[in-house]
């Protein structure tokens, strides 16, 4: 049933796309060939995605009818920023494709600003079908959020002028859990919810073009949360043994208020320089912060990462 409807959903993407370039009756030589480029990579590498996440990984476990599940109170919504950061980012990737490639402004910011959606969204069919776990709507609800904040900027200012940035400081709560919130570094980075920080970063000078306010310069919107080493509380059993850490770590949120740059408003001529700042610029700038921690009271921080 999962191949089934992995091919299906890929015929339906690539028919989209496919129509999209039909349409496209006056474009130039040069746009033709990027236009062809751009859809054939991404539907090819969609459906590579897509197959090798159903062989690598679900295909281990039972499937059944697809079905959703409630977890929309884990990690104290951590996860569910984490969704509409990924789905942002990879919409802002994908109206930098669309825009090379030579659509509309309202055709690379629709279809290239969808390119997360399509993505995360997959991986929501897959864990629908899976026993093991169930497709969430909190799950969709979030990745609607981030591809919409990419599309509507896109669509009215042709310009990002609000961010999600991503930043990550270590936490000690790995240790207690490594199996689930990482071993390493680089598994932590992706898994410990504990360390990381999701920001909302606005660009006040393009509100206020008139101001003196540097054009680089960013106000940010910090959301994270520690204490966690359980999805809904900190008891859990692993290898038979039940741990109970819940007098020990106190679950809490943490909200920061920071300066951050914007990478994409420094001028350069050259693309690959531009591209480059475009990538950094989903990673928050380590500067001073202020920060509320719903346990622990308001404290600052000389650089917040």
């Amino acid at each position: 049933m999962l191949l089934r409807q992995l091919s299906f959903r890929n015929v339906i993407t690539s028919s989209i796309l496919v129509l999209t370039v039909i349409c496209q009756a006056q474009d130039s030589t040069q746009y033709r060939v990027r236009k062809t480029i751009v859809i054939g990579s991404n539907t090819i590498a969609y459906s590579a995605l897509m197959a090798g996440l159903n062989n690598l990984w679900y295909k281990d476990y039972p499937s059944s009818a697809f079905h959703f599940q409630n977890d929309n109170k884990d990690w104290l919504q951590m996860d569910k920023v984490g969704h509409m950061f990924s789905c942002y980012n990879e919409g802002i990737a994908g109206i930098e494709m669309m825009k090379w490639a030579g659509f509309t402004q309202k055709q690379y910011s629709i279809i290239g600003g969808s390119y997360g959606f399509f993505i995360q969204t997959g991986v929501e069919v897959l864990d629908g079908f899976s026993a093991e776990w169930g497709a969430s709507m909190g799950d969709v609800t979030a990745n609607t959020i981030g591809a919409g904040l990419a599309i509507s900027q896109s669509l009215v200012w042709d310009e990002q002028r609000i961010l999600l940035k991503y930043s990550f400081e270590h936490s000690p709560y790995a240790a207690y859990r490594p199996n689930l919130l990482g071993s390493n570094i680089p598994e932590r980075i992706l898994k410990d919810y504990n360390g990381q920080t999701y920001w909302l970063s606005g660009n006040i000078n393009a509100f206020a073009p008139t101001s003196k306010w540097p054009k680089w310069l960013n106000i940010a919107l910090g959301y994270g949360a520690d204490g966690m080493v359980g999805g809904n509380d900190n008891r859990f059993t692993s290898e038979g043994r039940s741990y109970d850490y819940t007098t020990i770590f106190k679950r809490g949120r943490q909200f920061y208020i920071s300066p951050d740059i914007d990478f994409t408003r420094i001028q350069t001529k050259r693309k690959g320089i531009h591209s480059l700042l475009v990538i950094a610029n989903c990673i928050k700038f380590p500067m001073p912060a202020l920060e509320y921690h719903t346990e622990k009271g308001i404290r600052g921080h000389w650089f917040m990462f």
